[in-house]
């Protein structure tokens, strides 16, 4: 494993013991290791799963396809109706996330960076229907629900992922599309945190809901390129983990209003070794829970809460694509006190991480011709 730097000569100047940052976490006291199954490969650019409710696995791949894989582990052609992409850079088919009554409704909504005109493209959100039958499987009913405003030339920074809240929202973060200052700015969807309602509305009780020139939609801001998002099955609380620049990958529990710093704070750099912004602490601007320097480039994340695995119980995974692993967070409330490094013998990008409804953990791993992995402890 390697360990978290320590605290900045910076940090350390401006230190708040109120403000601590969780950092240079030790390994847990059981390293349990991991032992992997592949369920599905030859899949291209996979980015997200979910489980459907017969056990089968619908998938995205960046190209612009979205599939399923059944419990043999056969994967579909691509189906239709899906929305088409824009995949430049890290853009393309992105996350997707079933509504909380898909068992009846069917429903099922998708991220992705849509073609906008000429050069232009921005992450949408899109609400479509998955009709299983004799004919086989297709989307349909697609409609575009949300719009990332404004829309935006290059391939970078789409942020993308869901989280349905219980009370039925569903946050959706956002990247600034490396126009970092952006982020700091209420009056785009740039480096934010948005939380909507299943038609794409802005929730009533949303932080900036009738401040002049504000987007309703905005849930936090101060977001650099959040690839990760999930509920604590605990608290209810939404947990994010955002890349950083050259170090500086955060966990973060964006609440309400909250600023979250990026590009003012942060504990990277700019690839180019410069600082960036004045340092890593601000008045007004919210501390991460913990952090990586150097970056893992971190992906998706989950939360184990199946009983099949004891010590993994309470766990937070978090998939690593520069590092290839699958980072292993022992929790104590919301403070990271150990960390285990699992995967790094697959050797291989993990793009998302899931708990399956059987109790096991499950990777995607990102290449042209990625897998779907079963993981369990080793011991």
């Amino acid at each position: 494993m390697r360990f978290v730097l320590a605290l900045s000569l910076a940090a350390v100047a401006c230190y708040n013991p109120a403000l601590a940052v969780q950092t240079n976490a030790p390994k847990p006291k059981v390293l349990t290791g991991a032992k992997t199954t592949t369920i599905a490969k030859g899949l291209s650019r996979p980015w997200a799963m979910q489980f459907l409710p017969d056990g089968r696995v619908i998938i995205t791949e960046r190209p612009g396809a979205i599939r399923i894989i059944d419990k043999q582990g056969r994967v579909s052609k691509p189906l239709d109706g899906a929305p088409k992409v824009s995949a430049r850079g890290q853009g393309g088919m992105l996350d997707i996330a079933l509504a909380p009554d898909f068992a009846t409704s069917k429903v099922l909504y998708v991220s992705y960076s849509e073609p906008r005109g000429p050069g232009q493209n921005g992450t949408s959100v899109a609400r479509l229907r998955l009709l299983s039958d004799a004919n086989g499987d297709r989307l349909q009913d697609g409609r575009v629900i949300f719009r990332q405003l404004p829309a935006n030339g290059g391939g970078l920074h789409f942020g993308s992922r869901f989280a349905f809240a219980r009370d039925g929202t569903l946050f959706v973060t956002l990247g600034e599309r490396y126009r970092k200052f952006l982020a700091q700015d209420p009056k785009v969807h740039f480096g934010k945190i948005v939380r909507i309602n299943p038609d794409g509305s802005a929730p009533k009780d949303n932080p900036f809901v009738g401040q002049a020139g504000a987007q309703p939609h905005i849930w936090s801001i101060g977001h650099r390129n959040p690839q990760s998002a999930a509920i604590h099955p605990v608290t209810g609380q939404l947990w994010t983990v955002e890349h950083g620049a050259k170090g500086g990958d955060e966990i973060n529990i964006p609440r309400a209003g909250r600023n979250y710093g990026w590009p003012v704070i942060t504990y990277g750099r700019d690839y180019s070794g410069a600082k960036i912004g004045i340092g890593t602490h601000n008045k007004g601007m919210e501390q991460p829970l913990y952090y990586w320097d150097p970056s893992i480039a971190p992906s998706g994340m989950a939360f184990y809460s199946a009983d099949r695995f004891a010590q993994w119980k309470g766990n937070l995974f978090v998939g690593a694509l520069k590092d290839r692993h699958l980072s292993r967070l022992v929790l104590d409330g919301d403070k990271v006190i150990a960390e285990e490094r699992l995967l790094e013998g697959l050797r291989s990008r993990v793009r998302d991480v899931r708990q399956g409804p059987d109790g096991y953990l499950y990777v995607l791993t990102d290449s042209t011709s990625g897998r779907l992995v079963r993981v369990e402890p080793a011991r």
